[in-house]
């Protein structure tokens, strides 16, 4: 039971400034579609397919640890692309596009 505590605290520091994150990049006209739908599409089909594609790919090889490739090439690939294409949102005024 601690150790659950203990994961759910993580994610809850994890997903707090999130939201706040994508808040912050959207415009309010579409700022609530703008946030489900990656949101959805991650956890959904990335996250939901993970057991099954990681299941698939010890399947194929045979190698019990082969299935980690795909956690770790969706973090790294996810990682890349914020670093590319996340902007700062620091002194942007969130309503100058309404």
């Amino acid at each position: 039971m601690a150790i659950l505590s203990i994961l759910v605290i993580y994610v809850t520091m994890v997903y707090g400034p999130i939201a706040a994150m994508l808040v912050e990049m959207f415009p309010t006209r579409i700022r609530y579609t703008s946030m489900s739908l990656p949101y959805h599409i991650g956890n959904g089909w990335f996250g939901g397919l993970m057991p099954t594609i990681a299941f698939a790919m010890v399947a194929q090889n045979g190698d019990m640890y082969y299935g980690l490739w795909y956690p770790i090439i969706i973090a790294s690939a996810t990682f890349v692309i914020g670093l590319l294409f996340v902007k700062e949102t620091k002194d942007v005024d969130i309503y100058a596009n309404d």
